[in-house]
């Protein structure tokens, strides 16, 4: 299954009752993955449905070729996993730009960052997580799911959005998160 949610989707009435089997959460990036690793870390890790994150679903280069949303999507496909785009939870372009500030005012690059800016999770809990709704997360995925993996580009979780997006599920659901790093 292939979903791009919508936002009417992704905020549709909660059900009376949600069931779901879902109990653990990993969490990968793209940046240090080879094609190959990451196909495989998600096969071996029984990941069956990828949550794409990313507000811009292209790579430049092609070392990271594999991760622009068509080819991601077709290799995914092969392996019989599911693609679920929720664009609604990546940082707006306001969002994003608290933390580029903050990177420079440390003098460092994206690809240098080691953790969030406290300004960037603020502004991300307030514009993003606030409007999260487990039960209507949860709706857009099979109910017999049991591993989902949320997919961003930076190497490091903690470097990452995707990090508090799985804190928030691991408090609301109390699932196992698990960061895979290359």
């Amino acid at each position: 299954m292939i979903h791009n949610a919508s936002v009417a989707e992704f905020r549709q009435e909660h059900c009376a009752e949600v069931n779901y089997m879902l109990k653990r959460v990993f969490t990968i990036g793209v940046y240090g993955w080879t094609p190959e690793s990451f196909f495989e870390a998600l096969q071996s890790h029984r990941v069956e449905v990828v949550v794409d994150v990313r507000q811009r679903r292209l790579m430049r280069g092609s070392l990271y070729r594999f991760a622009n949303a068509r080819a991601l999507q077709q290799g995914l496909l092969r392996l019989g996993i599911d693609y679920v785009h929720l664009k609604q939870l990546a940082p707006t372009d306001e969002v994003r730009l608290v933390q580029k500030q903050a990177d420079a005012g440390r003098g460092i690059r994206k690809r240098e960052r080691t953790c969030l800016s406290a300004e960037f999770i603020q502004a991300y809990s307030q514009c993003i997580l606030s409007r999260f709704s487990e039960e209507a997360f949860l709706q857009l995925f099979p109910e017999q799911a049991k591993a989902m993996a949320i997919l961003c580009v930076e190497r490091d979780p903690e470097a990452c959005h995707r990090s508090l997006i799985s804190e928030c599920l691991s408090q609301m659901l109390r699932v196992e998160i698990v960061h895979l790093r290359p």
